[in-house]
């Protein structure tokens, strides 16, 4: 009797291994599968992504930034703003001016007294009220971009500057 429970046990402990060897090939083959398919999946997603790429945009040359300063010198502007408080509003901002070309920004120096009076005049046509929003001081800075953007298509050909930035900008 003992020898028949030993031999129940042995044909139950080989069925158990036989299905413990299965699941586990079973699993390899699921495991080398997925790694096959994301591999395919990412492979061939990048390299179009990457042959779509490379012709896109030569590349750029380092950004010059140059400072506009006022005719005295100064860093920055100050202007007296329009309110419908009747109270007297200032505002200070320190201006620059983006670009990738040293002739643009040699041509910005050279005409930096008439860059400067009309960012003057721009700053204090504007209302204290629009600027105390994000979207009011974005406005001011894409104004300021296309104005001296115009002065360096009239003076040089082109517009020259990407932006113009306000590199500090106070108002009271």
């Amino acid at each position: 009797m003992a020898e028949e429970q030993a031999a129940e046990e042995a044909t139950e402990g080989g069925k158990s291994k036989k299905k413990m060897i299965i699941f586990i090939a079973l699993g390899a083959i699921l495991v080398a599968a997925l790694g096959a398919g994301g591999a395919f999946f990412f492979l061939s997603g990048n390299s179009e992504e990457a042959a779509a790429e490379v012709p896109a945009e030569p590349v750029r040359q380092a950004a010059i930034y140059t400072k506009v300063r006022t005719l005295e010198g100064k860093p920055s502007f100050v202007a007296t703003l329009q309110s419908s408080d009747g109270k007297r509003h200032y505002m200070q901002a320190f201006v620059e001016a983006k670009s990738r070309d040293q002739a643009v920004a040699d041509a910005l120096t050279l005409h930096m007294p008439l860059i400067v009076s009309r960012l003057n005049a721009l700053f204090a046509s504007q209302q204290f009220e629009t600027l105390q929003s994000v979207e009011g001081k974005q406005q001011l800075r894409d104004a300021s971009t296309e104005l001296v953007q115009s002065i360096l298509q009239e003076k040089i050909g082109k517009p020259g500057i990407e932006m113009i930035l306000f590199t500090n900008f106070v108002m009271q």
